[in-house]
């Protein structure tokens, strides 16, 4: 008979947990495995909230084996080592971003893009090589693999740092690898939410002139003066979107919602790169004209390897860019569920974990919001 999440593994955890697709989260007590010879064992103290956390506590994809324990932008303090780690020691700050485990044998791990190896295990709602699911870091405490863990910056503040392991990786590693980070060069980005509001950062480091695209007119004094962006297009002015056609270099989409792609083709100058991370729950439609009679390219790309994510982190550190947070208890993060459905967030909620879901005060929790699993 299989065993409970509670009696797998001999580290007791404590995290909140989504049992259906209702997407509602609440206390949960499962086990970690004991710190093995490779492993790094973390105390979690915050964890973003991204919105394929959403996606999947709500199986919007499809995919999502409950219960399920959401978190991927992890960052904490290391509590234990085993005997073969020589990159961390106990009391380093440390992060974990998507994945935790890759086969290590094949082209794209020896390449140092393990988040494309076809055995990538992710941070949660995936299997670990002993069978047993991954749970994320909406918990206490996680024991990760040394080779998936990455350094975090002294300079970089933890909460606010917490979102680049996911939102921040997301964005620059297309950027580089698509050659979107030429000094001088228009790059546009398509939606100010979680990904876009990093990539709006990172695309000034690079030396771009950066359009933030939105349907939202409210955001452009944001855009401009609180994230430094040089314009604003409102994409449903269709007068100010005929002006800008054929003027950006390149656009960043991160619109997670199902949204049309010739408005942004067109805003792309002639071998123009339109290259989409937002991942929208049902597929979108290809415009075939104005990808060919511009010679213009789409692409896709997702989060970076591990390699690639330590140097985003030391990219970012070097130009003090962090994500804007709102900081929230873990017993709020249903509220804030509902409120990232209606991208109600500037730009990414962070639970402090640390501080809210203690060892002294979960019993406490559990009885106060047992309603919640009943």
């Amino acid at each position: 008979m299989a065993k409970s999440p509670e009696e797998e593994h001999p580290q007791k955890a404590f995290g909140w947990a989504a049992r259906d697709n209702s997407g509602t989260l609440s206390p949960f007590n499962f086990s970690r495995r004991d710190t093995g010879e490779d492993d790094v064992t973390i105390k979690i103290l915050y964890c973003g909230v991204c919105h394929s956390d959403l996606h999947t506590a709500k199986n919007e994809w499809g995919v999502t084996s409950y219960p399920v324990v959401p978190g991927h932008e992890i960052v904490g303090a290391v509590t234990a080592v085993g005997n073969n780690v020589n990159k961390f020691k106990v009391g380093d700050k440390v992060g974990v971003g998507v994945m935790v485990d890759s086969c290590k044998k094949c082209n794209s791990c020896h390449e140092g893009l393990e988040n494309y190896c076809p055995q990538m295990i992710l941070t949660y709602n995936s299997f670990s090589r002993d069978g047993t699911r991954t749970y994320g870091g909406y918990s206490d405490i996680v024991v990760v693999d040394q080779n998936y863990v990455l350094r975090f910056p002294e300079n970089m503040p933890l909460d606010a740092g917490a979102p680049l392991l996911c939102a921040g990786i997301t964005v620059y590693s297309p950027m580089v690898y698509y050659g979107m980070n030429q000094p001088g060069k228009h790059l546009g980005v398509a939606g100010l939410g979680g990904l876009g509001h990093v990539a709006v950062k990172i695309g000034k480091a690079f030396g771009l002139k950066v359009t933030v695209i939105s349907t939202s007119p409210k955001k452009e004094n944001e855009a401009i003066d609180r994230l430094g962006a040089d314009s604003f297009l409102v994409s449903t002015d269709p007068a100010k979107v005929k002006a800008a056609m054929g003027t950006m270099d390149y656009i960043i989409d991160t619109i997670a919602a199902v949204h049309p792609l010739t408005p942004l083709l067109c805003l792309l100058n002639v071998n123009g790169k339109l290259v989409t991370v937002g991942l929208p729950e049902k597929p979108l439609e290809l415009p075939i004209f104005p990808l060919v009679m511009g010679r213009r390219l789409i692409g896709g790309s997702n989060f970076g390897g591990i390699k690639e994510t330590q140097e985003m982190l030391d990219f970012c550190a070097k130009h003090n860019i962090t994500a804007d947070i709102e900081l929230i208890r873990i017993d709020e993060i249903n509220k804030a569920m509902e409120r990232l459905a209606k991208s109600d967030v500037r730009y990414r909620f962070v639970i402090d974990v640390g501080n809210s879901l203690s060892k002294v005060d979960q019993n406490a929790q559990a009885s106060r919001l047992f309603y919640f699993a009943t």
